[in-house]
């Protein structure tokens, strides 16, 4: 099993329209285990501590093989989400790994 996780800063400052960008993004990130099968699970937090080191928003997802977090990556509907976070997003990390 592959775990693939991501977290996001928000480039919005003003706290109310940031969470609505965070509820948002939550949405799109978990309905898309209802378009892509290669999804086992998903999940999306957004944060509730603010401070310096914190990221706003975060993915968590699970996958059987390397080859179908590829496939999902590539999939046009998660593209659809990466193009909606190029908008919203100022920095990005991730880690993938095999359990």
């Amino acid at each position: 099993m592959i775990k693939h996780i991501v977290m996001w800063r928000l480039k919005e400052e003003n706290p109310a329209e940031k969470l609505e960008l965070a509820r948002t993004l939550k949405s799109k990130l978990e309905n898309l285990k209802n378009l892509i099968p290669e999804i086992v699970q998903i999940e999306a937090g957004i944060n509730i501590i603010p401070s310096e080191a914190a990221f706003d928003v975060v993915l968590f997802s699970l996958f059987v093989t390397e080859k179908e977090l590829g496939d999902y990556q590539n999939h046009p509907e998660h593209i659809k989400v990466g193009d909606f976070l190029k908008e919203i997003v100022s920095e990005r990390t991730v880690v993938d790994y095999e359990v």
